[in-house]
């Protein structure tokens, strides 16, 4: 039985879709702050709760895409709605960086956490190409690489709450670094009332997510156009706005370790979507139904997430329009990969 969304006319199903992702990135903007406060609050500092609680909860609406997608049989949507938005939300760092106009992000916003973040997400972005290209094994519908994944996940987080307490380096303080410290502004109200305000935005994302998973699916099949093109460039784009919203909000409110964590910490979790879209596909290791565009884009997205590490260990003060050289390779990397996708 179609769901409602699949019965309604295709102008209808794409206004749908547009109007979820405005839901997003006007909660977007909100959830920035509440995660700002929580931080101080907390006194888990902004790295922490930008990787772990902004990120999670930014990638509510994708966990909804790709579950459904791939409980659904698409596990080409499912998949590449959780690398597209990696490869997304990675250009929308740059465009956070655009909207610091005193020294580039990465440099400003120097952090260990954030680097071993990076080097995490490196981890499960390889973990699936290893499992895709390796034998076709599976106990229950699930490939053994899927539990690996959150483990690997799991015991970063531990390690990087060690690191933030007991940092064994820092990186060096220079005059356009901007330092994680406590705001006044963030004592106003009670703790419980932050954290229900919290909760109504994280609820709010999650249903946009839920209609943009519905529309998005109902797209590709009408338009015809492949499951992998629909997850880089639509699903994953609209999905992601909140990172996009929620970094450059950060940024404005000048908390810029918050703005670099959240999107490095979503990109980690949104990593996790995978092994979650294998729990979810009952037809076999999903790993093993995905095409040579998932693996393509599984490798392009290492190769952003690379860069972005360089980027975030070189610590480039300045440069074209005050992004970094990671940046610019950043953007060209995401437009090639988008157009060879649309040509494959």
């Amino acid at each position: 039985m179609p769901s409602l969304i699949e019965s309604l006319p295709l102008p209808w199903i794409f206004t749908l879709f547009v109007l979820s992702g405005g839901v997003i990135a006007v909660m977007g903007t909100w959830l920035a702050g509440l995660v700002d406060q929580l931080a101080d609050r907390t006194r888990l500092g902004e790295a922490i709760t930008g990787g772990i609680l902004l990120g999670a909860t930014t990638s509510l609406p994708d966990i909804v895409v790709s579950v459904a997608a791939a409980a659904t049989g698409y596990p080409e949507i499912a998949v590449s709605n959780a690398l597209g938005g990696i490869a997304a939300q990675t250009v929308f760092l740059v465009a956070a960086d655009l909207s610091y106009r005193q020294a580039n992000l990465e440099h400003a916003a120097a952090s260990a956490t954030n680097m071993l973040s990076a080097t995490l997400l490196l981890l499960l972005l390889a973990l699936p190409l290893v499992a895709a290209t390796g034998p076709e094994w599976h106990l229950a519908a699930i490939h053994p690489v899927t539990p690996v994944a959150f483990l690997v996940y799991i015991g970063f987080q531990r390690m990087l709450a060690r690191e933030r307490d007991r940092p064994a380096w820092q990186p060096a303080r220079t005059a356009e670094t901007v330092v994680d410290r406590p705001e006044a502004r963030s004592n106003r109200g009670t703790l419980g009332a932050l954290w229900l305000r919290f909760g109504i935005a994280a609820a709010a994302v999650a249903s946009a997510g839920f209609v943009i998973a519905e529309s998005g699916i109902t797209l590709a099949d009408r338009t015809g156009l492949s499951e992998s093109l629909i997850g880089v460039v639509f699903t994953s784009l609209t999905t992601s706005a909140a990172e996009l919203v929620t970094s450059i909000a950060a940024v404005r409110r000048g908390a810029l370790t918050l703005a670099v964590s959240g999107i490095i910490g979503g990109n980690a979790f949104d990593a996790l979507l995978v092994p979650i879209s294998d729990i979810a596909y009952r037809e076999g290791s999903i790993y093993h139904a995905i095409t040579r565009e998932s693996m393509f884009l599984a490798a392009a997205t290492l190769v952003m997430t690379i860069v972005l590490l360089m980027g975030l260990l070189r610590r480039e003060k300045s440069g074209v329009a005050n992004i970094g050289f990671e940046g610019g390779f950043v953007l060209t990397l995401y437009f090639g990969l988008v157009t060879i996708l649309y040509f494959m």
